[in-house]
């Protein structure tokens, strides 16, 4: 196949850092304007229990099988075939339309109830949300292929598009009427999805009918990868082939072996939407918090999570693909590819790396900028009583873990067996019942604070499994690329002195003026960011030399 699976997944990831930036800025833009225009018990019906409905359909009904079906195309003689997957694909959508019927009585019937007057609007957001997710998955098959032939400015620019659609859709609404603002959201979700399908298909057609006016054509820019897997050549012929049972196929229309490790996956699914949207579940289910608290919460988690969104999520997806193309699941690393293996362990050294030293630099300056941040955000009134900063604060000690966690476990996932993701699923099992009686009985004890509290001992759970694992992988060879989360001196000791820079200039200059304030965080920022480069000096040169040659290319 004409791609080059890392560089691809290098240009993904920073194709996916640029979108959440811009995806990020539009929805804290259109949160504020709920916040200050609509109200807080609005924001938390849409930010906490409609999204929260999306999550779990979505999650449940693609993500094991889109996981099991990523490994299959770069497995060598894979027994799979093109249109077995593309059938697997579509599986999502009748899988999510029966899990819609439970879904929407639980969230109609069994969820803490919804105030009298927005309940009609909150019962068609609903709805909408099932129509839409079902409506999502009949794109899972381009998006899949899209996906496996690396065609990442496709996906970034029908994000985008769905981003654009959705919040033109929803303020043109909102705007000739507050009162809707459900209604709104419900419509807008509607029509962004409708174009990123559309999109998709159209996408789709049109390159298939460039693609045989030029044979030579056969998928992405990139080189040639000479191994012989499903990703090798571009199985279609015509759009009407993305759809289940029309792609010649002289197997069985579903494959056993891609079935076995697709509920492996499904096992391990359901216990990690539960650790990783476990905190909305506690709240929907719990009437401990109200739903402007639980919206106080998803704004302050939202802005919390800004790096999370930013990098560790672009990274660890991009990473994740990376080395499932790459590391065979079922094979020793001893018999596998050397110069392969010895990549992916330099790889997932700087990545962690990386990663481990944002949720540093996080971890130290949110201490002192979190009530700066959430007063230009939401005003004074929203700051008052200091509850949001509380909670800005301790996301910063929780986004260090989940850095860590998200490199680690993706790896242990891109890279482990069968039998390896049933025995861990065991561990998610305990992980997950731990997690669920810690936040109600934290949150109750602690108030909002008691999730982050919950989720930071389930992260620190999930990182001693996955650490051990990678660690288990790579001591018959000798390599250790978890080095790369430990912080090197020259770094912690710019942490260490910029906490106690900031320290005495909060005591000192905070009250007087909070400009100058922030001008002595950027000189620690800035002085830290140097002490990182200095120390990581080959790193930061390849990166510069990489991005130079490809600015002269360009």
């Amino acid at each position: 196949m004409a791609r080059n699976v890392l560089q691809s997944s290098l240009q993904s990831a920073s194709f996916s850092i640029v979108f959440q930036i811009f995806c990020r800025c539009v929805t804290f833009a259109i949160n504020a304007f709920i916040v200050r225009t609509v109200g807080r018990d609005v924001l938390g019906i849409m930010n906490v229990r409609l999204l929260l409905l999306e999550s779990t359909l979505l999650f449940l009904s693609k993500e094991a099988i889109n996981r099991a079906a990523l490994s299959s195309t770069t497995q060598h003689h894979s027994k799979c075939s093109w249109a077995q997957l593309i059938n697997q694909m579509w599986l999502t959508v009748p899988i999510c339309t029966a899990l819609s019927i439970p879904c929407l009585y639980i969230w109609l019937n069994l969820l803490s109830p919804v105030e009298n007057h927005l309940w009609t609007q909150y019962k068609f957001g609903c709805l909408a949300m099932t129509i839409s997710c079902i409506l999502e998955l009949c794109a899972e098959a381009p998006l899949f292929i899209a996906q496996v032939f690396c065609f990442v400015k496709l996906k970034v620019v029908l994000d985008t598009l769905h981003i654009f659609v959705r919040s033109v859709v929803f303020i043109g609404i909102v705007l000739k009427n507050p009162d809707i603002a459900i209604y709104a959201f419900g419509i807008a979700q509607l029509a962004s999805i409708f174009a990123i399908v559309v999109g998709y298909y159209a996408y789709f057609y049109t390159y298939i009918s460039k693609k045989d006016d030029d044979p030579s054509r056969e998928t992405s820019e990139d080189e040639p990868d000479k191994e012989h897997t499903l990703a090798d050549k571009f199985p279609l012929q015509s759009v009407a082939e993305l759809l289940p049972g029309v792609l010649r196929n002289k197997d069985k229309p579903f494959n056993p072996e891609l079935q076995t490790l697709t509920l492996s996956f499904v096992k391990q699914g359901v216990l990690k939407q539960i650790l990783t949207e476990g905190e909305k579940y506690v709240m929907s289910v719990s009437p401990v918090l109200t739903f402007s608290e639980q919206a106080t919460y998803d704004v302050v988690n939202n802005l919390g999570s800004l790096a999370a969104r930013f990098i560790f999520r672009p990274i660890e997806d991009s990473s994740y693909f990376y080395f499932t193309q790459t590391i065979a699941r079922d094979v020793d690393l001893k018999k596998q590819n050397k110069i392969k293996v010895l990549e992916a362990a330099e790889v997932l050294k700087t990545v962690c790396k990386t990663v481990s030293s944002v949720g540093l630099l996080v971890l130290v300056f949110g201490q002192f900028y979190s009530g700066i941040c959430l007063l230009f955000y939401g005003g004074a009134d929203f700051v008052a009583g200091g509850l949001p900063e509380t909670l800005l604060r301790w996301h910063c000690l929780s986004i260090l873990f989940l850095a860590v966690n998200g490199i680690t476990e993706g790896y242990m996932f891109a890279t482990n067996t069968s039998k390896d993701i049933d025995t861990y699923n065991y561990y998610m099992a305990v992980f997950s019942i731990m997690f669920l009686v810690l936040s109600y009985a934290f949150t109750n004890v602690f108030g909002p604070v008691g999730l982050i509290l919950a989720n930071c001992l389930n992260m620190l759970c999930r990182i001693s499994y996955s650490t051990y694992f990678i660690h288990n992988k790579y001591k018959d060879i000798n390599i250790n690329p978890l080095e790369g989360i430990i912080p090197g001196k020259t770094f912690a000791v710019a942490l260490i002195s910029s906490t106690i820079i900031l320290t005495f200039a909060k005591n000192r200059l905070l009250d007087y003026s909070i400009l100058y304030f922030f001008a002595w965080g950027c000189l620690c920022g800035a002085f830290t960011l140097l002490a990182w480069a200095f120390e990581n000096r080959t790193l930061v040169k390849q990166l510069i030399e990489k991005y130079g040659s490809k600015l002269k290319k360009t």
